[in-house]
């Protein structure tokens, strides 16, 4: 529950309150005077009675202030609320391929080598995908399911952290593109939203596995699933002579894989570039989510002016009554 005004414009006139008591308390000290208007001093109130009227000035202001303050308030149209937030849509499922084979180590993109430049990659993807389910598969010569796909992005932030290089965690060495990308279709092929896309991201050629690139990538398509490709890698010296690139990637199946799907393929030679690669397939792939904010409130100006007009009307009928100052 929140309290608000829907005229908070009036709380403008609060700052008058507390001059009026200062202009009050200084035109009551410039206006004491010792003289006696009485013709006769049997008119006199009795000694006790003229010194409670004398104190009964200040709780009179008082009163008046008091009820001036509460009567603001109460024209600013004090509210209380609650919110309600619904959202409806759909979001994107998503399978995350990642390759551990031997040459991810290779350190021409960090100290962390390829491997580590990846998972940070894929790290602060994730953490933009609040509405999506996304699950990881890793391959090397076989493809693994690390995680499924899921909501619970920290538990899957926590799982790409403790990715391994294969023979850290002793799997056999090699690269299996095609085991990876149908590994990854396997997973979404049971998913009823409209979008669904894979994020492939290898340093190699496909030299292991039973299942061919191009026929994981015809059965992602026929899946109605999107595959995006990233080749990782810096070119050495040689590949600017034209003696060769520098590492072993297969960019032309790459980019079939990509074209046959409706995905893009993207080559990133440095952190910086494989972190806008993320970045970008993040802008193409919006998830369709619309949020609805449902407020509901109770206006309480009723219980602010009621004791302000009690306090007015106190304040009236005391002055007038047993408080009146005589001339």
């Amino acid at each position: 529950m929140s309290m608000s005004f829907a005229s908070p414009e009036v709380l403008i006139a609060l700052p008058v309150v507390p001059l009026l008591a200062a202009a009050t308390w200084v035109y009551g000290r410039r206006l004491r005077t010792p003289s006696v208007r009485y013709p006769s001093l049997s008119l006199l109130p009795s000694p006790r009675l003229r010194a409670w009227r004398t104190y009964s000035g200040p709780i009179l202001t008082a009163l008046r202030l008091a009820a001036l303050t509460l009567l603001i308030i109460a024209l600013a149209r004090p509210q209380t609320g609650n919110a309600r937030e619904v959202k409806k849509g759909e979001g994107v499922d998503i399978a995350l391929a990642l390759d551990i084979s031997g040459s991810m180590g290779t350190r021409d993109l960090g100290p962390g080598g390829r491997i580590e430049a990846a998972k940070f990659a894929i790290g602060e993807f994730v953490s933009e995908r609040e509405h999506d389910r996304i699950g990881l598969v890793v391959f090397a010569r076989s493809a693994f399911l690390q995680a499924p796909p899921t909501l619970d992005h920290q538990m899957l932030l926590r799982l790409t952290g403790e990715i391994r290089l294969a023979r850290a965690v002793g799997i056999q060495d090699g690269t299996s593109i095609g085991m990876g990308l149908a590994t990854a279709a396997g997973m979404l092929k049971d998913s009823e939203v409209e979008s669904k896309i894979i994020v492939l991201l290898t340093d190699g050629v496909n030299n292991a596995g039973a299942v061919d690139p191009i026929t994981a990538a015809t059965a992602a398509e026929a899946l109605g699933i999107k595959v995006y490709t990233i080749g990782v890698g810096r070119p050495t010296i040689s590949s600017f002579s034209g003696l060769g690139s520098g590492i072993d990637l297969d960019e032309d199946s790459l980019r079939e894989i990509a074209a046959m799907t409706g995905g893009r393929y993207f080559r990133a030679t440095d952190p910086e570039g494989l972190n806008r690669i993320y970045d970008e397939i993040n802008e193409l792939e919006k998830s369709e989510i619309e949020t609805f904010v449902f407020s509901q409130h109770n206006e309480m100006a009723g219980w602010v002016m009621i004791p302000g007009l009690a306090l007015l009307v106190g304040e009236l009928g005391l002055r007038r009554t047993l408080l009146m100052m005589l001339p």
